[in-house]
């Protein structure tokens, strides 16, 4: 699940990154006025300007949401549960417990 997750996640940057470097910047349509605005026929009257906006947010969307649903996959894997195949019943494995570590007396003096 998490790798599917991780390869969703890298086509979604991907995307945004290719999007953002393909759209034209607010001062190009000054160029229109010289000739060069034939180009935008390819996406219909209103140009490229529309369909790229709408694809480079999906692509944002999902990137920010797969960002969220990792991270919280990540804080909460060490919480997981996995079955003892000898016993045959659920154990709850926590990342840090404060059992496994000795507890110190303060009055013993270290030599």
């Amino acid at each position: 699940m998490i790798q599917v997750l991780l390869v969703i996640y890298l086509l979604a940057a991907l995307g945004v990154i290719g999007l953002v470097l393909i759209q034209q910047g607010k001062g190009a349509d000054m160029g229109a006025s010289f000739g060069a605005g034939a180009s935008n026929t390819v996406f219909g009257a209103s140009g490229s300007g529309n369909f790229l906006t709408r694809m480079t947010a999906i692509f944002a969307i999902v990137f920010f949401v797969i960002s969220l649903v990792l991270g919280n996959m990540y804080t909460h894997k060490g919480e997981s549960q996995w079955v003892d195949p000898t016993q045959g019943q659920v154990i709850e494995q926590a990342a840090d417990t404060a059992s496994d570590v000795p507890a110190e007396n303060s009055d013993e003096i270290p030599q």
